[in-house]
């Protein structure tokens, strides 16, 4: 009995912009934003850790938003600005976050680091923007009413991150767990990123 031809599945053209260069891949609609950068451009800095979205160890910027890669589909992104800890760097000088990582040994085995790394970058921008988390005490009110979401001046920006307190990093950072326990000099180098 002969086998059966393999089932195809639509595909599609994906133009992506990795770290700054264009890429387009033709990808199977099912591929998952975290597989193409890992299978398809190895990328192998973002890691699949549950694939359900629950560590964060793939953590990437989507358009400067951090987003888990493994629950998105590469077609998703389309058109998109993707920066993964290996985008971080300029040149041969690492950004502040990195270097603070290794300033403060904010890593054991590593594993769930790029997710940690590209995590606190997004979330010292979220921060900076004004947008709040659990832990963030409500927002000061210009005397003419409530700023526009988003809308802060120079001095608020800097308000926001020196407000940054451990309470506070622990809360934005919950989405990425550190299985070996780092999370003490995790956030000492957030805190250490935030004031550089």
């Amino acid at each position: 009995m002969p086998e059966p031809a393999p089932q195809e599945y639509p595909a599609s053209l994906v133009a992506l912009r990795v770290n700054g260069t264009e890429r387009t891949l033709r990808l199977d609609n099912r591929t998952t934003l975290l597989d193409a950068l890992r299978e398809h451009l190895d990328l192998t800095g973002a890691k699949k850790g549950c694939d359900h979205g629950q560590c964060g160890a793939c953590t990437v910027l989507v358009d400067g938003r951090r987003a888990n890669s493994c629950l998105m589909f590469a077609v998703a992104c389309d058109g998109s600005d993707i920066t993964t800890v290996e985008g971080l760097a300029q040149g041969e000088r690492l950004h502040p976050v990195q270097e603070a990582f290794v300033a403060r040994d904010a890593l054991q085995c590593g594993y769930c680091t790029p997710g940690q790394i590209c995590s606190a970058v997004g979330m010292l921008d979220e921060a900076a923007a004004g947008h709040p988390s659990y832990a963030t005490a409500p927002p000061r009110l210009p005397a003419e009413g409530r700023a526009a979401p988003g809308t802060l001046d120079a001095l608020d920006a800097l308000d926001a991150l020196e407000a940054l307190d451990a309470q506070e990093i622990r809360e934005r950072m919950s989405g990425n767990i550190c299985r070996c326990g780092a999370y003490p000099n995790i956030v000492d180098a957030i805190e250490e990123a935030a004031t550089s």
